[in-house]
C-alpha cells in the first residue's frame, strides 16, 4: 500500500491543481500518476483527500474526494518573537522544529544588539511549509517580516486595542538588575487557555532599556531556567512550553 503524501495547496477546494513547486515534486520525484491518492492541506485547518486526475511533466491536477476539517490541538494564539541568529542555519533549524511542535505566529525582531538586522523570509516560509507537511499540522504558522523592537511593542498594543483581547506577554532575559521586574519561570507564568506572546533576544540579550520598555508595555520578565541558552534553543524551549501548557 502506497504511503499517502501531503501537499500544501492554499485554496485547495477551488484551484484543483497543485502549485508548480508541489506539482514538480509529485510528478518528477514521487512519480504520481492518474488515480493515485494524496492529501492536501490548505494551512488554515482543513485537509482534503484527493485523487490525481491528470499528471504531466509540469502539471498535476486532482479531484477532491473528501473534505476533512481538523480539530485544533490548542485553542489560544501562540506567538514567538525573536531576534534571528547571525548564522541563518540556526534560525532555520528553530523554524522547522517549532513548527513540528506547534505554534501560530513567528516575528523576527531587530534589537539594539541584534547580530542580524536584515532577513529574507522566503526560505523560512518554505521551511515552515515543509515542516507543516512533515508533521501533518493543519495550520501553517504566520510569518512576519523583521520589525524594529520598539515598533513591535506598539504594534502589539494596537492589536490588543483593536481586538479587545489582552494577551499574556513575556520577555525572556538574563538580567538581575534592580528596577527590573522579578522574574518568574516561564513554565509557571503561562496560563493555559489564553493568547500568549514570548520575546527572545539576540545572543547578547536585549538591552536593559529594551527590557524596561517592554515592561512598561505590560510584558512580564521571565526566565527559562538556570542554563544559559543560545537564542534558537531559548526560542524553541519557549514554544514548547507554550504548546504544552495549552494542549
Amino acid at each position: 500500500m502506497k504511503e499517502v503524501r501531503f501537499f500544501y495547496v492554499p485554496n485547495a477546494n477551488s484551484v484543483l491543481e497543485l502549485p508548480e513547486e508541489e506539482a514538480q515534486h509529485a510528478v518528477r520525484v514521487l512519480r504520481m500518476e492518474m488515480g493515485d491518492e494524496m492529501m492536501l492541506m490548505d494551512g488554515e485547518g482543513t485537509f482534503y483527500r484527493a485523487i490525481v486526475t491528470e499528471s504531466t511533466k509540469k502539471r498535476c491536477l486532482y479531484r477532491i474526494e473528501e473534505t476533512l476539517p481538523q480539530e485544533r490541538q490548542w485553542q489560544p494564539h501562540l506567538h514567538l518573537a525573536m531576534a534571528p541568529t547571525k548564522n541563518m542555519d540556526r534560525t532555520e533549524w528553530f523554524a522547522e522544529k517549532a513548527t513540528e511542535i506547534g505554534f501560530d505566529e513567528l516575528t523576527f525582531l531587530r534589537c539594539r544588539w541584534s547580530e542580524r538586522t536584515v532577513i529574507k523570509t522566503e526560505r523560512i516560509e518554505k521551511i515552515l511549509v515543509s515542516a507543516m507537511k512533515q508533521s501533518h499540522k493543519a495550520w501553517k504558522p504566520v510569518l512576519n517580516v523583521m520589525t524594529d523592537f520598539k515598533a513591535f511593542l506598539q504594534e502589539i498594543e494596537d492589536r490588543e486595542k483593536v481586538s479587545g483581547r489582552a494577551m499574556q506577554k513575556f520577555i525572556c532575559h538574563c538580567y538581575e538588575e534592580e528596577g527590573l521586574g522579578e522574574k518568574a519561570m516561564l513554565k509557571d507564568a503561562i496560563k493555559s487557555g489564553e493568547d500568549v506572546l514570548v520575546l527572545v533576544g539576540p545572543e547578547g540579550d536585549f538591552s536593559i532599556d529594551e527590557v524596561k520598555m517592554a515592561e512598561l508595555k505590560g510584558f512580564q520578565s521571565v526566565t527559562l531556567g538556570k542554563s544559559r541558552l543560545r537564542t534558537e534553543t531559548a526560542a524553541l524551549v519557549a514554544v514548547h512550553l507554550m504548546n504544552l501548557k495549552n494542549q
